[in-house]
């Protein structure tokens, strides 16, 4: 699962996809609302076994909602499509099944800090309740 935040900055994203290109279209679903909203992705790149790649989102992300990510294959960009060709052994007059997807999952947007590697998670009541330290819990028994 990948987490971002309700920034209007560009957020950084890394996946390992199934094919690694560099200009790709970037879909996600708000699974409250069903809206999509489709970007153009252009020179991602290739750090180790990752795909990373930073994109605006806009409208921004709304906190505390899951998304469906799809990464796809852009009809419009020639080079992803002669890729594909090269790497596609069936005949094109042939109607294909396959949508072109390199990567599939979930977003979840949250503006909390969160760092796994330090025990840090999400707290999904984080801020909704106060403890108070004004007493000390003695108690007097006759």
């Amino acid at each position: 699962m990948i987490i971002l935040s309700t920034s209007a900055a560009a957020q950084n994203l890394k996946v390992i996809p199934r094919d690694y290109l560099s200009t790709f279209v970037l879909s996600i679903k708000d699974d409250s609302t069903n809206v999509a909203k489709h970007y153009e992705i252009t020179g991602a790149a290739t750090v180790g076994n990752y795909l990373t790649f930073t994109n605006v989102f806009t409208p921004v992300l709304v906190e505390n909602h899951f998304y469906d990510v799809t990464l796809g294959v852009a009809n419009s960009f020639w080079n992803t499509n002669i890729k594909f060709w090269q790497d596609d052994q069936t005949l094109w007059n042939v109607d294909d099944t396959s949508d072109g997807v390199i990567y599939k999952d979930k977003i979840f947007c949250t503006d909390q800090d969160i760092d796994q590697e330090n025990n840090d998670y999400y707290k999904i009541n984080k801020g909704q309740y106060i403890s108070s330290n004004s007493y000390d819990n003695t108690y007097l028994v006759i």
